[in-house]
């Protein structure tokens, strides 16, 4: 029985998952990393063990998946947004000492595709790309069933790729990247800045809200829609282009609403991507659902180590 580890910018997140990807328990926590990770790891490991002693069960292994950058070969967090004084520390080395298991860890975008090529939308493909599409666009490549991993173990930051150099700052510090024009923010900032002073809905817009108030006809939130539907289609193109997948997998709370524009990323694909066989490039939307990180996040540990145990990868 494997445990799962989701470490994100607001919250952690703890599983025991079967060998066919159930989530048999779970416990979350906030990850104050104000606190720090000595306090996070006490929590982490707490709620471990209460997950197994309500799945009745013991822990064989530990899988991480974490908000990046990580350094998968060495199980230590790089310079982390969310928790930069968390840099250097070794949630592997330390679960590893206190369980007495074997642990890996992975990004999480790594990890959810692992979660959809194992046990989800992605099983049996061979060259597959997850995208998440929330608060931040983050992505998974696997390739003949490995990682794609860069130069220094880095995980490729996809979702800062330039899409229009004149378009709005982004967190990271460029212009017009994919993440700036096409996450969930970005719908809200489109719709501030372009629907007039006296619109009524001004108030506490959410991306949510957006496909809602879309959904009930307003003509503001459908424009934004739509402009969320172009900028998510010219970088998946993008990405067919560079990469031409088996499948891209979509995921995230955004992805939630594709009807909306999954008909308009298709047209964009077919339209830009004249060099590769595009319409051999499935799109798919992500099956694993509301635990899609926790079940990813397990997956790692089959990855690494195989079913029995052995090293893997």
């Amino acid at each position: 029985m494997i445990a799962a580890v989701d470490i994100g910018g607001t919250k952690i997140a703890v599983g025991m998952i079967d060998k066919d990807g159930k989530v048999l328990s779970q416990l979350e926590c906030p990850t104050d990393p104000a606190g720090g990770y000595g306090a996070a790891l006490r929590r982490v490991t707490e709620m471990l063990r209460a997950a197994a002693q309500n799945a009745q069960t013991k822990i064989s292994g530990i899988g991480i998946g974490s908000t990046g950058p990580v350094y998968p070969l060495t199980g230590e967090f790089g310079d982390v947004q969310f928790f930069p004084d968390w840099k250097g520390e070794n949630p592997v080395r330390d679960l590893s000492q206190i369980f007495q298991v074997k642990v890996a860890i992975e990004n999480d975008g790594d990890a959810s595709a692992l979660g959809e090529a194992g046990w989800g939308a992605g099983q049996n493909k061979s060259k597959l790309i997850y995208v998440t599409v929330g608060t931040g666009i983050g992505t998974g490549l696997l390739f003949d069933g490995q990682i794609y991993r860069g130069v220094d173990q880095s995980h490729p930051e996809i979702g800062h790729h330039l899409i229009d150099p004149s378009g709005p700052l982004c967190v990271c510090g460029f212009r017009g990247c994919w993440e700036s024009l096409a996450a969930g923010p970005a719908m809200v900032a489109w719709l501030e800045s372009n629907a007039p002073p006296d619109y009524p809905h001004r108030a506490s817009l959410t991306a949510k809200k957006i496909f809602e108030l879309a959904k009930q006809g307003d003509d503001w939130a459908i424009r934004a829609v739509k402009n969320e539907g172009r900028y998510l289609g010219l970088g998946l193109a993008n990405l067919v282009t560079m990469f031409a997948p088996e499948v891209i997998v979509l995921g995230g709370s955004v992805m939630k609403s594709a009807d909306f524009f999954l008909e308009e990323i298709r047209k964009t694909i077919a339209a830009s991507c004249n060099l590769v066989p595009s319409d051999k490039t499935n799109l798919v939307l992500a099956s694993l659902g509301e635990d899609s990180n926790l079940i990813g996040a397990a997956r790692v540990w089959y990855y690494r180590f195989g079913s029995d145990g052995a090293c893997a990868s």
